[in-house]
């Protein structure tokens, strides 16, 4: 099977969830046959829900299509490096990789911060693959938090 990388599809859920005032972030599970079968961007504000990150909603999705709260052989494409939450959800539902764009040196909890996999208590460690579409990741997050400062500070 040939890699085909997703997150075109994870960069506009990423986009919409721009355009509804949320934090630009998307994300999409593949099935091992390759089909998408979640996307999600966030929805926290709109949710009232902290926990209503992209990769959150898209696991909830993802294990509703495959009646099972794991998923194994599946993987995960989103925007931003997964917080500390997201990461210890993606283990326990025991996703096959992670393909992620930007780094998240403030809240990140893979790369960064807790490093969530690399403790003897994950219960699983997923392939990691950083960097992709990173560039037009991390702009569409500079955009939007530049758009909302004060131009006076």
């Amino acid at each position: 099977m040939v890699f085909k990388s997703h997150m075109d599809k994870a960069l506009a859920e990423a986009h919409a969830a721009a355009d509804r005032g949320e934090v630009p972030v998307g994300a999409v599970i593949v099935a091992p046959d390759g089909r998408i079968v979640a996307a999600a961007g966030n929805r926290t504000r709109e949710l009232n829900d902290p926990t209503a990150h992209a990769e959150i909603l898209a696991l909830r999705a993802a294990c509703a299509d495959a009646g099972s709260e794991r998923l194994p052989g599946h993987d995960l494409y989103v925007t931003l490096e997964p917080c500390a939450m997201c990461a210890a959800a993606l283990a326990a539902a025991r996703i096959r990789r992670i393909y992620y764009g930007a780094a998240d040196p403030k809240s990140g909890g893979v790369a960064h911060g807790a490093r969530v996999f690399t403790h003897k208590q994950a219960h699983h460690v997923p392939e990691v693959y950083d960097g992709i579409a990173s560039q037009e990741s991390a702009e569409l997050l500079k955009t939007f938090f530049a758009e909302r400062r004060d131009p006076r500070e």
